[in-house]
């Protein structure tokens, strides 16, 4: 199974934002342009780094945005926001994020299994410097290897 697709409306390019909380927030708006889920899960999303921690900062500049399954998720999506400029999640070693990846699974099976392919991308220690100075929304579907349609 393929991560999901990454619509171009999915993509924002140089988001200005002051806090993590903002960051997350953009991811969940591109999640909600892409029909995948509700504004409700942008603040599930907000409210597992409140509870949680700063987790979700994976490696060094890059944050994957997710919340479990739920009635909010209206399908499988992917998202990507970079940041104009980096801000702080709380993450010891991993801070500043640049590069957020936002993530909405409606199954509990599919949301491991998306991770461990996210991963599979992410092992490439040139992609989140490539997300972070990305110029075009096509750019970013093609270092996930996909292409508008």
């Amino acid at each position: 199974m393929p991560l999901p697709h990454l619509p171009l409306d999915a993509i924002t390019i140089g988001a200005h934002v002051d806090h993590w909380p903002a960051a997350i927030t953009a991811a969940g708006d591109a999640l909600v342009r892409s029909g995948a889920a509700t504004s409700a899960y942008t603040d599930r999303m907000i409210a597992v780094v409140r509870e949680f921690g700063a987790y979700i900062v994976i490696a060094p500049g890059l944050a994957l945005a997710h919340a479990r399954p739920g009635a909010d998720v209206l399908a499988d999506g992917l998202c990507v926001v970079t940041l104009a400029e980096p801000v702080a999640f709380g993450h010891p070693h991993n801070d500043p994020v640049s590069v957020i990846v936002g993530l909405a699974v409606a199954g509990a099976a599919a949301h491991l299994h998306f991770v461990a392919e996210l991963a599979n991308v992410f092992n490439d220690p040139a992609v989140i410097p490539a997300l972070a100075g990305a110029t075009t929304a096509e750019f970013v579907q093609s270092v996930f290897g996909q292409t508008a349609s």
